[in-house]
This record gives structure tokens, sequence and C-alpha cells, in this order.
């Protein structure tokens, strides 16, 4: 049976005898496989910690004493046995090489991602990534095999972007799974995945996806830097890496777009854009993003020309609608009634003759008790949420007017508010659209419509001078730029040769057979 050994003595001398050199950093293995353990054992605090398994080992055919190490719970077990623990208890080498990883990992090992790894920190890094590792008695080398297998559910429909045309999946809670999704939608050689550790006790690895050719290479590394930056102990998910990536953190409008399509991320992708994906979300983070991204749908591509337009156009007068009605309801009551008609202005007057409150304390009132309605029916179990929606909404709005509490054309302005916030696609937005509409309701009641103007002009305004990793947030509209007018509205699908230039100008033309 052949001897293997590790490290040679080449001093003065040519004896050849083999020994474990000593070591001066206290990051290497020893060698010794009790040593070495009994490290692993301090930082996994084995035995109280039941997850970390330790597995001792004899190679059959090297005639050395190994041992196994992973995470119950993390690693695959079937494929631990299967793959790893059997071949190496069955294998028997003939003309191995001097070193036994080298010929474990070329002839024994069935799993293709095994490698060679040697720093105690970099073990333990991939043991709690789900990996498993083989020790081996006077080697100071070990062997890090791939078994990472997490629970996750199986992919389902999409909850929060409800699907009418198009593919009806979404992301899950594994990273592995989402990437996989992507790529079954983009075949492409270019479709780069990276990945960043961020934590700095709990490790947890962001992956980078972006199309080679097509994304700007200046983007792309400002985006890995903002991920670099991170200092904390924990990410839990992309929505806490969201707030820490975003340039405002105290701004009211986001800057980033969260996603739990993996179609809608493949057409980002395809346009320039960087996908963020992360284990533990059922969703990923596109960078860089304009308003139009909040304000489109994803299946506005799958709909013909003209049904598409007229669902974008209706989703327009929603959010102008849900944005700016109660606050001109209250500057047309108190500042302005000679600009409605006269049968209107006496119907109003009438009906708030024998109201208590000024109109700017029934609008709060109403405005605030739809939105316990509206979170009442989120937080309650889905079986009777829509019911205390509906019912909530009758008995209140009925009741408020019988006991002449309110009006009852404030209950229909209301009303129409709260149905158009609904036809806003994107949380983020409707989000923007309800906590400013309780601005414009103050300086409406307040100036009437020149405090209107002035809140829309401001908001305007700084709209106008937000970007996104470099990207104006109102480009390509304001500024500029050459696209295929992918914003109110958008050109029928064979017209659509022109990526947004504003996002990169790399490859901005597509391929289009129709294109002349």
């Amino acid at each position: 049976m052949p001897s293997y050994t590790i490290r040679k003595n080449n001093k003065n001398n040519n004896t050849g005898n083999t020994s474990i050199s000593p070591t001066n950093n206290s990051d290497a293995l020893t060698g010794d496989l009790q040593t070495d353990l009994d490290t692993f054992k301090k930082i996994f605090f084995f035995p109280q910690n039941k997850d970390f398994v330790i597995r001792n080992i004899r190679l059959k055919g090297f005639d050395v004493d190994g041992c196994i190490l992973y995470l119950d719970g993390s690693s695959s077990i079937h494929t631990l046995t299967e793959d790893i623990i059997r071949p190496l208890m069955e294998g028997s080498p003939e003309n191995a090489e001097n070193n036994p990883i080298d010929y474990i990992i070329n002839n024994i090992i069935t799993p293709k991602d095994a490698q060679r790894i040697s720093k105690i920190s970099d073990i333990t890094k991939d043991i709690v990534k789900g990996n498993t590792i083989l020790l081996i008695h006077n080697s100071t080398e070990a062997l890090s095999v791939s078994t990472a297998e997490f629970e996750h559910r199986s992919v389902e429909k999409p909850v929060n972007e409800n699907v009418i045309k198009g593919p009806k999946e979404s992301f899950v809670e594994s990273a592995d799974v989402n990437r996989s999704l992507i790529r079954k939608y983009l075949k492409y050689e270019s479709l780069i995945s990276e990945s960043i550790e961020v934590g700095e006790k709990s490790k947890n690895e962001v992956y980078i996806m972006y199309i080679k050719g097509i994304a700007d290479p200046d983007l792309v590394n400002a985006v890995k830097e903002k991920i670099k930056s991170i200092r904390t102990d924990f990410l839990p998910n992309l929505s806490t890496l969201e707030q820490f990536i975003e340039d405002r953190s105290y701004s009211l409008i986001s800057t980033v777009l969260y996603s739990e399509r993996p179609d809608r991320a493949a057409a980002f992708l395809n346009e320039g854009h960087i996908i963020l994906i992360t284990d533990g979300s059922p969703a990923c983070l596109i960078v860089p993003v304009t308003f139009w991204a909040f304000f489109h749908a994803a299946e506005d591509q799958y709909q013909r020309w003209w049904y598409g337009n007229f669902i974008r156009i209706i989703r327009l007068l929603a959010v102008v609608i849900s944005w700016l009605t109660p606050a001109l309801y209250i500057a047309v009551v108190n500042f302005h009634g000679e600009m409605i008609p006269t049968d209107l202005a006496v119907s109003i007057a009438a009906s708030r003759e024998v109201l208590p409150f000024p109109v700017i304390t029934e609008i709060l009132l109403m405005e605030i008790s739809f939105e316990l309605i509206r979170e009442a029916g989120v937080r309650v179990p889905t079986t009777i949420g829509p019911t205390i929606g509906i019912v909530g909404a009758l008995i209140l709005g009925q009741a408020a007017v019988e006991a002449n509490i309110v009006s009852p054309i404030l209950v229909i302005v209301v009303a129409i508010t709260g149905l158009s916030s609904f036809a806003i696609p994107e949380t983020t937005l409707s989000y923007t659209i309800r906590i400013s509409r309780f601005i414009l309701l103050l300086a409406g009641a307040t100036m009437g419509f020149l405090g209107i103007s002035f809140c829309i002009v401001i908001g305007l305004a700084y709209i106008l001078s937000i970007t996104s990793f470099g990207v104006p947030f109102m480009s390509p509209v304001a500024p500029h730029f050459p696209s295929t007018n992918d914003s109110y509205t958008r050109s029928v699908i064979f017209k659509q040769w022109l990526r947004p230039t504003n996002i990169s100008k790399s490859d901005s033309i597509r391929r289009n057979p129709k294109r002349k």
C-alpha cells in the first residue's frame, strides 16, 4: 500500500524525510486531525450546537483517518451519503498521486464542485454555506464539496404582481432557484452572475446579474462598490439591502425596484439594468430605475398595442385622481366655490349645513378610516380580508352620513380616491401617492389652488433632481434620451428596436427581424 507524503523537509540534506512543517499562521490547518477538529469544535460550539455534525471516516485505500464536517439542515444528506461517504469508504487507489486530495478530487468524489482549501476561516465560511468539508490526517489541506440544500418553497404564482396575461411563476426564497428562473428566460452566454459577501458575522451572498456587453461597466462597478461598502452584522433579505444601497434614505420616492416576477427581471436585464438576488427573499432588486418602471405593469408588453396603451392611460388617470382629488375638493369648498356649477355648489352647501366639523376634519377622518380598513384587510387572514374591506367601508360610510358627521359627496370623493390607489401597480409608488396626498390636503386647506400649485411645482422639481445610480429619475423624458418612447404609452413590439440609452449606451440596438 503506498504511503502519502504531505510536505518534504528540503533543508541542506536530501533525505526525503516527511513531516508537517510548523506554521505561524493561526488561520491555517496544522495537519494534525485532532488539533484541527478541536479548533472547529470551538468555532461551532460543539457539542452544544447539535446542528454541527462530525463524522469520522477511515479512508480505506489510503490507510489514513479522515473526518467529515457539515451542518445538519444545510447540506443534502443524499449527496453526502451517496456521492462522498460511500465512494471514500469503497475507493481503492492503484496509481494515486502523492497527495490524497488530488486523487479524491479526480477519481473518487462524484460532485464536480469540489475544491482544495487550507484556511480555517474559508473552511468555516463553506460549512455555513452548506458545503461538506473533508479533513485528512497529516494533510494541511481540506476538501470542500458543494452539498448545499436549504429548504424553500416551490415555484408559485406571484402574490403582489398579479398576472393577467403572461407567465404565472414567481421567485422563491432560494437564490439558486431564482437565478435558474432568470436563465430560463435569458439564454445568453454573456449573462454574468457574480457574488459579494455581505455581513460581518452572518455571511450572506448578494448575487449581481447583468448582461456583459449591454450593461454599462461603470454602472456595474458602482453597484459593486455600493454593496461592498455595507457594514452590518446581518443582512436578512433584499428589503434591508434596498435601504442600504438607495441614494436618499429619507426620500419619499424609492429609486430601487422590487419585483417578484422572473420574466420582468429578464426584460430589465435585456435593457441594460442590473439584478440583485439573495437567499431569503422571494424577489429581486432592479437598479437603476426610473419613474416609468414604477408606473408600468409586467404584462403591458404581452397585451396588444391598443389594450396595453388603454390600460396605461387608465393607470395614469388613477395616479392623478388618487393624488389630487381630495386636495382639489377641499380647495374648491373652502376657497374656489365660483369655479364649479351653481347647482353643484348649492348641493354641497346644503349637505354641509348640518355637519359639525370643518371640511378638513371630515376628509382627514375619512382618509384615516380608509387607511385603517386597508391595513386591516392586509393583516387579517385572507379568507375574511375582502369581507372586512367591503363591509367596513359600507358600514362606516353609511353610518357616518346618517350621523351627520360627513357629507355624502365626501364619501364619494374618498371612495374614488381609494379605488384609484388600488389601480397603481407598484406598492412603493402607491405609498408615495398616499403619503403625499396628505401634504396636498393641508396645502389645499390653507391656501387653496395656490398651495396645491406650490406643492406640485416643488414635487416635480424634486423628482427631476433625483437620480438612481447616476440615471435621472424622469429620463428618458426629462432629460430627453433616444428611446422607443416606452413611457406614457408604448410602440408596437416590432418598432421597439432601441434600448433605453439613459441606462446604457454599450449596445443600444436590439436585433429585430422586422427592422430595416
